[in-house]
């Protein structure tokens, strides 16, 4: 199981990683504060607050969705 933090800036953002994610035969989740939300819903994606940090948790290996999550990465985590 790997995380990453991410940052989804719009809501094109938000569309392009719930397409993203769709891609993956594996279970993806994001969470925030206590919030566990399915990674491949686009209303539960959207029912975020997008201005956030999200904790993204992939249970598999993609390296296709792990190059998006990098163009999608937290500002705070590209600086570090």
């Amino acid at each position: 199981m790997r995380e990453k933090k991410i940052r989804l800036l719009s809501i094109a953002d938000a569309k392009a990683f719930v397409t993203a994610a769709m891609k993956c035969d594996f279970d993806i989740d994001i969470y925030y504060n206590r919030m566990v939300i399915d990674a491949k819903s686009i209303l539960g994606v959207l029912s975020l607050d997008l201005t956030k940090v999200l904790n993204v948790r992939m249970h598999g290996s993609d390296s296709e969705f792990e190059k998006f999550l990098d163009t999608v990465a937290s500002v705070d985590m590209r600086i570090a």
